[in-house]
């Protein structure tokens, strides 16, 4: 450790407590990237703060001694929204994970922002509720990451993403200052400031609490996994289904690649022949004529299915088996650690229409750049998540799949979709802006950030390219195998 790496850990320290920071190489090691695992940069200090005063206190800290900061829920997210570019201090929420209050008659909850996606749920499953956002992470993800990068899930396809789930925040804004957005009740007057931030990856300040909406749990559920023998049949299934005007509640892609990892570690078998799963939940919440509802939308779903030649249709029987089919789809990505000991997760989004084409693409591209690839994805939505399986030891194989990704999403935005769906901008996708921004877009975002972040020191070179500061550190995280 430097001197000034000393001197700056012992003034946090009797800032917050030495219980509340952490440094050295271990924890430079552990905090020097999230999930994209490809882009590394140290910290010189991580914080633990319990309360959103500690959390101002921190930020103010910073700016008194001009040390960029950039807040960190689980480390879970997949574009580097949680890198500190710039190094300097990480301002970890792992402390702030306490459910404040619970309102079940107006349905709507406050948490801290390290509270855990699924913890939401589990507190207010005993009055019928739960919250909609189900991010394949959600075991572990945070309230404030998914804030951050507007995180979506298998079921936002009916129930929508992170923003439509968020009433109100309490941030710290770079300045230091905390503030209050929004509130428990929705809809209310003057501009959408919550939507801002919701999305924002942590560049406007740091969410420390939130209010978030409930919804009732579905009085009646019917999950199906239908096998085909190509992909091309599950992908035209997909754009079927939803030209029908039915919306399930969940409507996912998984190709061989992916069944080949979670068949060997969760012993799920499927039909002989099988390329490529749908994973199809349909649900309702109307009590008295829920399960009919299911029913009709399930059979409108298994028409098309067979139509395009679908193999085996098996539904769940019962919750655990339908939690069983679950269980695969969300550790999907992590039974992929199997086959090769990196992975990195795109996230590209492209109308329906369009996935057949799409996916060749994908294949095609893998292939030209000798890379393995395997496909899940938020098929109703058009949310592409290509998983390239490598070592990220070999800068070869780091930079095959850097520009492999870079094509996909150039293809993506040629056949008039996204860069992203829901993993963010982060460090990953920054030079990728400009092929879906015109200049005066990006100089209209830059300006919306200025009101509240006029500096570099809050999650510095994030989102917006050519941001003066960052451009010389570039080289540094991207591409550096270790």
């Amino acid at each position: 450790m430097s001197s000034g790496q000393g001197a700056l850990t012992a003034e946090l320290e009797k800032l917050l407590g030495p219980e509340a920071v952490l440094s050295g190489p271990a924890a430079e090691r552990a905090y020097d990237c999230d999930a994209y695992t490809v882009d590394r940069s140290k910290p010189s200090a991580v914080v633990l703060p319990r309360s959103t005063d500690q959390v101002a206190a921190v930020v103010r800290w910073c700016n008194s001694r001009n040390v960029p900061y950039t807040a960190r829920g689980a480390g879970t997210g997949l574009s580097g929204g949680a890198l500190p570019a710039l190094g300097g201090v990480v301002i970890s929420t792992k402390r702030l994970n306490r459910i404040l209050e619970i309102d079940v008659a107006n349905q709507c909850l406050l948490a801290q922002s390290g509270a855990v996606n699924r913890k939401l749920s589990e507190v207010v499953r005993p009055y019928g509720l739960h919250f909609a956002p189900d991010p394949s992470s959600q075991t572990v993800s945070t309230l404030g990451g998914n804030i951050a990068e507007n995180a979506g899930g298998p079921h936002t396809l009916k129930y929508g993403v992170t923003v439509q789930h968020i009433l109100g925040v309490t941030m710290v804004e770079p300045s230091g200052e905390i503030i209050q957005l929004g509130g428990r009740v929705p809809g209310g007057p003057g501009y959408d400031f919550v939507g801002l931030v919701v999305g924002g990856e942590g560049t406007l300040g740091v969410v420390t609490e939130a209010w978030v909406k409930l919804v009732p749990i579905p009085s009646a559920v019917m999950t199906a996994l239908v096998s085909f023998s190509t992909v091309r049949q599950a992908t035209q299934s997909v754009a079927d289904i939803i030209a029908t005007g039915t919306i399930p509640a969940a409507l996912e892609l998984m190709d061989r690649g992916i069944l080949n990892a979670v068949s060997q570690a969760f012993k799920i078998n499927y039909a002989p022949g099988t390329e490529a799963l749908l994973l199809i939940e349909c649900d309702s919440d109307h009590s008295h004529e829920a399960m009919s509802r299911v029913e009709a939308e399930m059979a409108e779903v298994r028409e098309v299915c067979e139509r395009n030649g679908a193999i085996d249709i098996r539904i769940a029987a019962d919750d655990a088996e339908r939690a069983q089919l679950w269980t695969a789809r969300k550790k999907g990505v992590g039974a992929m650690g199997r086959i090769a000991p990196s992975i990195v997760t795109h996230d590209g989004v492209i109308p329906r229409s369009k996935l057949p084409e799409m996916l060749d693409f994908v294949y095609q591209v893998a292939k030209e750049h000798q890379v393995g690839v395997a496909n899940l994805f938020h098929a109703g939505d058009g949310n592409l998540h290509p998983c390239f399986y490598f070592d990220d030891r070999d800068p070869a194989q780091v930079h095959a799949v850097v520009e492999a990704g870079e094509r996909i999403i150039r293809r993506c935005i040629e056949l008039g979709g996204s860069v992203t769906g829901e993993h963010g901008i982060g460090v990953e996708k920054i030079d990728l802006m400009s092929l879906m921004f015109s200049i005066e877009d990006l100089r209209l975002q830059a300006d919306a950030k200025r009101v509240f972040n006029d500096g570099d020191l809050c999650n510095p070179c994030k989102v917006l390219p050519n941001q003066k500061s960052c451009v010389e550190h570039k080289k540094r995280w991207r591409g550096t195998a270790w």
